[in-house]
Order: C-alpha cells, then sequence, then structure tokens
C-alpha cells in the first residue's frame, strides 16, 4: 500500500517591531530551535518600525511546535506577530512573470488604480515596492512604485502592454511595463 504524496506545510509570520535586527534575529532563532527552516523573508522599515515577513517550512509537529511558541516570544520582545498556515503555491507553468514601474506626482489613489488595473485585467499581483520622496529640484512628493505580476496563459502581451501605457498616460504616470529578469548576481 502506497501512501500519498505528503504536501509542504508552511508557517506564514507576519511581525511588527521597533528594532529590525532583533525582530529578525528573534524569529530565526525561534525557527531554528523548532526545527523549521525560514524559506523566504522580507523585512521592510516603516518610520520606527520594521515589518518582517517570514515563511517557515518544516513538519507539522515543528510547526505546532514554533506556533505555539509565539506569543510569549511576542509579549517578551514587545513584537506584534500574526500567523497562519500555508501551503506552497500551485505552478503556473504558462504564465510570464513581468514587472510594472511607476514614477509620478504622488497622490493618495495612485496604488489604488494600479492595482485596479491588474484586478480588471485578471492579473496576478507577485510583489509590490512603493515609496515616496521629495524631489530635490522642485520639492514635490513623488511616488516610485515596482509591482511584479503574473500574466495569465494566452496573454496578448503587445495588446496589454499598449492598454497599460494608455491607462497610465491617462493618469500622468511615467509607467513602463517589461518582462521579469534575475537580478544580477
Amino acid at each position: 500500500m502506497s501512501l500519498p504524496p505528503v504536501r509542504e506545510q508552511f508557517l506564514l509570520i507576519s511581525a511588527l517591531g521597533a528594532n529590525p535586527m532583533e525582530l529578525t534575529n528573534t524569529l530565526c532563532r525561534a525557527a531554528s530551535e523548532s526545527r523549521c527552516a525560514v524559506t523566504s523573508s522580507r523585512l521592510t522599515r516603516h518610520g520606527e518600525y520594521s515589518a518582517l515577513v517570514l515563511q517557515i517550512s518544516g513538519s507539522w509537529d515543528a510547526l505546532a511546535r514554533l506556533e505555539s511558541g509565539l506569543p510569549q516570544i511576542a509579549k517578551r520582545n514587545s513584537f506584534t506577530i500574526s500567523v497562519i498556515r500555508s501551503a506552497p503555491l500551485e505552478p503556473r507553468p504558462q504564465s510570464l512573470p513581468y514587472v510594472a514601474y511607476v514614477n509620478a506626482i504622488y497622490r493618495p489613489d495612485i496604488l489604488n488604480e494600479l492595482c485596479q488595473f491588474f484586478v480588471d485585467h485578471k492579473i496576478d499581483l507577485e510583489n509590490i515596492t512603493c515609496d515616496t520622496y521629495q524631489a530635490p529640484q522642485t520639492g514635490s512628493t513623488m511616488l516610485t512604485a515596482t509591482i511584479t505580476v503574473t500574466l495569465p496563459a494566452g496573454t496578448q502581451i503587445s495588446w496589454l502592454r499598449d492598454q497599460f501605457l494608455d491607462f497610465a498616460d491617462a493618469l500622468n504616470l511615467d509607467a513602463l511595463i517589461e518582462p521579469w529578469r534575475p537580478q544580477n548576481p
């Protein structure tokens, strides 16, 4: 009798704290001590706080051990933690990764408009980075966004590119969409 394949399990941890090094070190050590592995992480600083997202893999009992210890770790270190179980993302072999780059004078609705464009075209959002800064020449508040998306199989790329550029022109955004390329080592 053969056993069904075991699906890899993940724990997704979202944590907020004032000290990025302590936040990262404490949670990575806790994962290691529970015999779990950090499979991906993102840390960003936002004002005086940092946000850390960790994807942890391990056996069900190792994940349970880590999960049960996290509230105490959060309380002891003054972190805010949210935890959820996750399964791996299903493969999408026919999908195409693309990146949209946007620069514009800041308006509060730009990010929402960009997301709505991709929702309307049934395009999956993979990653988004958005920052504001003061333009040194004019003092204007500027927005820069990098949005990684996955185009579904069968998407007519030239048509989508034209749609995106028309959309950006209508909102007075300096924008570009191109295939995703791996970063140089």
